[in-house]
């Protein structure tokens, strides 16, 4: 039996891993989140990143299978925090790996929705 049979296959030009989000909406998203961070003193980057990480895998379908982001700015706001401060206890050495940590986190909070 195709364990595809379980669930509705979406396709887009014939393929069934695609991207379907729009360059404006992308433009959008990435200046508003450089703005609304600068203002912020940079408080809002953890929100301005999740509405980018949203955008971005909420457009994105693999295999037939769309899929969702669950992430929250609350959520990664705590997380941001204890790496600032771990980078700033190390002298910056932390930060080499903030990048898997947020990449950790992004894909912790992933799921397909069919």
């Amino acid at each position: 039996m195709n364990s595809t049979a379980n669930y509705n296959i979406e396709r887009k030009y014939g393929r069934t891993s695609f991207f379907d989000g729009g360059l404006f909406k992308l433009i959008f998203w990435s200046v508003f989140g450089v703005i609304i961070t600068f203002f912020s003193i940079g408080l809002l980057y953890p929100w301005a990143l999740c509405r980018i990480y949203a955008w971005k895998i909420n457009h994105t379908v693999v295999d037939g299978r769309r899929l969702s982001f669950s992430g929250t700015a609350t959520g990664l706001f705590g997380n941001w925090i204890k790496w600032w401060l771990l980078s700033l206890i190390t002298l910056g050495i932390y930060g080499f790996w903030v990048n898997i940590k947020l990449e950790d986190w992004k894909v912790k909070n992933t799921h397909f929705i069919n």
